[in-house]
């Protein structure tokens, strides 16, 4: 029942954030917004969306160590796991000077999380910090603009399929109920697996938690992907891990401090801050993403996923 419990979860997270992120893209249009401010937020936040129900849930039920996990593990796989995996469908041509600006700020909130779990919880203090950050990176977003190629890309993707604001409204509606309700039973399962077999809540946070909340980012990924847009793959994925931190761990601290064993989860920390740094250095390489390189971020998840069971 546990499992059952679990899938059941992802199913309606996954529908949720689908929702959400289809109803918040047509209100966007509708008041034409600029679709790489939608790509770079609204689709963002849509796609993170899943990750703050699921923490959310996992404070509240008194399950932390999985909402830190969840939050940690996202970001682990959404570079190792769904950036190396895109990669291996298509290599990613990447062009756009927003995604050299985005991954120096990714790396600098990520180093940040050392700091704030030094003394083993992350408070109302650290929340409001990391929500302080988050409007400046908003408005870094909505004053810098990009070339018209990079417009175009990002308006293939999110300027097609209008619908009426109600309808708009509707689905946003229809998505957080979804949200509320999948994290709820997520949690419920995930707490009761971990519990049967044996294996500690961090654990699976890390990983089936941290894996459900990221199919959004996996699926629209993969669908970018096919269209060989590398910016918007990069975009997606970058801003979603900046979010999860800035966003997600910064409104759950806000609402209830969530308390962190920091001897515990500094190895994580340090894999998160590895992968991040290791994405970096091979975009640095060039301006491609190829199928050898997706491979390696694709082995860097799985030998993570080994040290974490093993």
């Amino acid at each position: 029942m546990n499992l059952i419990w679990l899938v059941v979860g992802v199913v309606l997270l996954y529908l949720g954030g689908e929702g959400l992120v289809r109803g918040a893209v047509a209100i966007g249009r509708r008041f034409e917004v600029s679709p790489i401010v939608i790509g770079l937020t609204i689709v963002s936040v849509g796609t993170s969306s899943p990750e703050l129900s699921a923490t959310l849930a996992g404070v509240f039920q008194g399950a932390p160590a999985i909402s830190f996990g969840n939050v940690v593990g996202s970001n682990v796989a959404n570079l190792g796991l769904v950036l190396g995996l895109t990669a291996l469908i298509w290599p990613l041509d990447v062009a756009a000077r927003f995604i050299r600006r985005e991954i120096p700020f990714m790396l600098g909130v990520s180093a940040a999380m050392f700091l704030l779990i030094r003394d083993d919880s992350i408070g109302r203090i650290e929340g409001t910090i990391l929500l302080l950050g988050l409007v400046l990176y908003l408005r870094s977003l909505f004053t810098d603009k990009e070339g018209p190629e990079v417009e175009a890309e990002f308006e293939r993707a999110y300027g097609e399929g209008q619908k009426s604001v109600w309808g708009a409204v509707l689905a946003v509606a229809v998505g957080i109920a979804l949200l509320v309700i999948g994290a709820h039973v997520l949690i419920k399962g995930a707490v009761g697996l971990a519990r049967s077999l044996g294996v500690s809540e961090r654990v699976i946070g890390l990983t089936m938690v941290a894996f459900g909340t990221s199919l959004p980012e996996l699926a629209s990924s993969v669908a970018a992907a096919i269209r060989h847009e590398g910016d918007l793959v990069l975009g997606n994925l970058i801003g979603s891990n900046i979010f999860n931190i800035l966003f997600i761990l910064g409104t759950t601290a806000v609402i209830r401090p969530i308390p962190v064993e920091s001897a515990t989860v500094w190895v994580d920390l340090v894999v998160m801050m590895g992968v991040s740094i290791l994405t970096w250095l091979l975009l640095r390489s060039g301006h491609r993403l190829a199928r050898i390189e997706g491979s390696l971020l694709l082995a860097s998840y799985l030998a993570y996923l080994i040290y974490l069971f093993v």
